[in-house]
C-alpha cells in the first residue's frame, strides 16, 4: 500500500509535529488532534473541493493522454531533460519532490530514471497519478497544498514544479514555499506562464463563464466544444498549404477557443491530437488563477529567496528556471546569473 511506502517522515502541515498512522481508522493524526484521512490508499491533507478541483476532474478524465508511455513519443521526456539542464542522470538515487504532479507525465520519467519520488497535488489528480505510477517501489503520493506540505523543510535533493505556479493564488509565495523544501546544495526546477500567453477573445469569454460553473459541467462543455470545432480545425490543417486555406486557418486560430496542437505535435496522430486539444482547452478555460511573469521577475524572486546559480530563460510554456540552495545559507545570491 502507498501509505507505508513514504520515504520521509510525514508531519502535520499545521503543527509541524510527526504524524502517527492509525491503521484501524485509515488515517494519520498529530498530537494536537489533527486527523488526515487515507482515501484510496492516498493520504489527504486538504479538502477535496478546493480551487484546483477542475484540474482533478481533468487529469482523471485524461489519465494517460500525455504520458510518453501512451504516445510512444518523448515529448514529456525532452521537456524534462531540458529543464533539468540536459540529463536525467541528476535524478538517480535522489529524493525528489514533484509539486503539482498531475496525472504523472513527468512522474513516470523521474521514477524510471531512478529518482525516489514524493509526489503531491492539490487536486484529486493524485488518484490518476497513483494509478499510473503506483507500481514503482520508489514512489509515494499524497494530496496536499504546496503552502502547507506534510514534510520537514530542506529535505529534498530536487524540487520540481512544472505547469503549476501560475495557477496558484500567489506565485511568489509558492516559489518561496518550494525553495524552503530544497536541501542545502539541492536543485529547484520550475516554470511559469509569461506575458503574451495566447488568449483569444473567445477563450477569455468562456473562461469567465466556466470558472464559476460546476466542474462536471465545465468538463462536459469542453468535450462538446472540441467535438464541434475539431473537424474544422482538422480539415483546415490538412488543406493548410493551399494559400487561401492557409490564411483562413491562421484567422481561425486567432479566434477559436480550442488549443490546437497540429503545428507543435502533429506526430501524435488525429486521435491523440484531439484528446490533447480537449484536455488543454479545458485546462485553459477552467483555471481559477492564470498569472503571468517574465524571466527577470522569476530570477529576481529566486535571488530574494536566497537561491544561487540562477538560470531563468524563455522556453516551453513561458519561463523555465533552475536554481540551487546554497550550502552556506548565510551568503545567498552569490552567483545569480543575468
Amino acid at each position: 500500500m502507498n501509505l507505508i511506502r513514504f520515504m520521509l517522515q510525514l508531519i502535520c502541515p499545521r503543527h509541524k509535529s510527526s504524524l502517527q498512522y492509525l491503521s484501524d481508522e485509515a488515517l494519520y493524526c498529530c498530537p494536537s488532534g489533527c486527523r488526515f484521512p487515507i482515501i484510496n490508499e492516498i493520504p489527504r491533507f486538504v479538502r477535496i473541493d478546493n480551487y484546483a478541483a477542475s484540474f482533478g476532474v481533468q487529469w482523471n478524465e485524461y489519465r494517460t493522454t500525455q504520458l510518453d508511455s501512451r504516445t510512444g513519443l518523448t515529448i514529456s521526456r525532452d521537456r524534462l531533460i531540458r529543464m533539468l539542464g540536459g540529463s536525467l542522470d541528476v535524478v538517480k538515487g535522489k529524493n525528489i519532490l514533484e509539486a503539482g504532479c498531475g496525472a504523472g507525465r513527468f512522474s513516470e520519467i523521474l521514477l524510471s530514471a531512478g529518482g525516489n519520488l514524493n509526489a503531491i497535488d492539490l487536486s484529486s489528480a493524485v488518484e490518476a497519478n497513483y494509478d499510473n505510477c503506483g507500481s514503482f517501489k520508489n514512489y509515494s503520493v499524497c494530496q496536499a497544498n504546496i503552502l502547507e506540505l506534510p514534510f520537514e523543510p530542506k529535505q529534498f535533493d530536487i524540487v520540481l514544479c512544472i505547469g503549476v505556479i501560475q495557477h496558484t493564488p500567489n506565485p511568489e509565495q509558492t516559489i518561496e514555499a518550494l525553495c524552503d523544501q530544497v536541501k542545502p546544495g539541492g536543485l529547484l526546477v520550475i516554470d511559469h506562464y509569461t506575458y503574451g500567453y495566447p488568449s483569444t477573445f473567445s477563450r477569455r469569454l468562456l473562461r469567465n463563464l466556466l470558472i464559476n460553473s460546476p466542474v462536471g459541467i465545465a468538463m462536459t462543455f469542453c468535450r462538446s466544444l472540441t467535438s464541434l470545432l475539431w473537424p474544422l480545425h482538422r480539415l483546415l490543417w490538412k488543406l493548410r498549404k493551399w494559400p487561401l486555406i492557409g490564411r483562413i486557418r491562421a484567422s481561425l486560430l486567432l479566434v477559436s477557443p480550442l488549443v490546437d496542437y497540429h503545428d507543435a505535435y502533429f506526430q501524435l496522430g488525429p486521435e491523440l491530437l484531439k484528446a490533447w486539444t480537449a484536455l488543454d482547452t479545458h485546462d485553459t478555460l477552467t483555471d481559477r488563477y492564470k498569472h503571468l511573469r517574465g524571466a527577470d521577475e522569476i530570477r529576481k524572486h529566486l535571488y530574494y529567496c536566497g537561491m544561487i546559480d540562477i538560470e531563468a530563460y524563455y522556453a516551453g510554456n513561458g519561463v523555465e528556471a533552475r536554481a540551487r540552495k546554497p550550502i552556506d545559507e548565510e551568503h545567498p545570491g552569490q552567483s545569480c546569473q543575468a
